[in-house]
């Protein structure tokens, strides 16, 4: 099976909807390769490594969370950039890339799916008046103490998160923010959570939690951004009938 390159960025436009978001980069198709695909890679920064494994896995396109042409960075296509896009553009592959508008998404989007695979359900935004709001709260079924929920975490995505710890309050209702949202954790201080995760930390995240008895978790920009475009990549292959493959390079940060 295969599908002509513009119907699936036409479905893909009309999942997520990216022209309704402002953004930090282009969302949507950033480089055009060959006009049929029948195979996407998708994974979640275009970084070198991941160019290069989609090409060996004879990929047409390639579907990244993280792509290139972000505001304020240098425009010139040198360095990097330009080795990225030259093996992009000589293996004619297609780079289509969804920032804020997979982070968001209410079935394919990061924070849904953390929250998935974590068992969290979902009672809102940490924007009380935003209805795009990227963070999330929500509650676990069962209290745990907060070194369960840490070994909790670590079980689901393969990694343990920095634990700074809040007091001996139990973790039930708990905000998320997938990627570097550290910022989010005042939202879920004024919900009164018992818990904050986000992707990464900042120095000052440290002392918020601690002084205002809330558990932080820092669970990796990567490591809690792998599913949307995993979710995304799944339901692509699903209705168009192309295969589908997620790539995973490792990243600590």
């Amino acid at each position: 099976m295969a599908v002509n390159l513009e119907v699936l960025l036409k479905h893909l436009d009309e999942l997520l909807k990216p022209e309704q978001i402002s953004d930090y980069c282009p969302n949507g198709l950033q480089l055009e390769g060959r006009p049929e695909i029948r195979k996407i890679v998708s994974g979640v920064t275009a970084s070198q490594a991941l160019v290069d494994a989609a090409i060996a896995a004879n990929a047409d396109a390639l579907l990244v969370h993280h792509g290139y042409f972000w505001r304020g960075e240098d425009p010139c296509v040198k360095g990097i950039k330009k080795r990225r896009l030259a093996a992009l553009i000589k293996a004619d592959i297609s780079l289509l890339a969804y920032h804020l508008p997979l982070d968001i998404h209410p079935t394919y989007g990061n924070n849904v799916q953390l929250a998935k695979r974590l068992g969290i359900e979902i009672e809102g935004g940490l924007e009380a008046d935003n209805p795009k709001s990227v963070g999330l709260y929500g509650r676990l079924p069962e209290p745990m103490s907060a070194t369960e929920f840490n070994d909790w975490i670590t079980e689901v995505l393969g990694r343990t998160p920095l634990h700074i710890d809040g007091g001996d309050k139990q973790v039930q209702r708990i905000g998320w923010c997938t990627g570097a949202a550290q910022g989010y954790i005042d939202q879920a201080i004024s919900l009164d959570l018992d818990a904050y995760i986000s992707g990464e930390v900042s120095e000052s995240t440290v002392h918020t939690a601690r002084e205002s008895g809330i558990h932080y978790f820092s669970a990796g920009h990567h490591a809690t951004e792998r599913y949307g475009v995993q979710a995304l990549g799944e339901q692509v292959s699903q209705h168009f009938g192309i295969e589908h493959q997620f790539i995973d390079i490792d990243n600590p940060v």
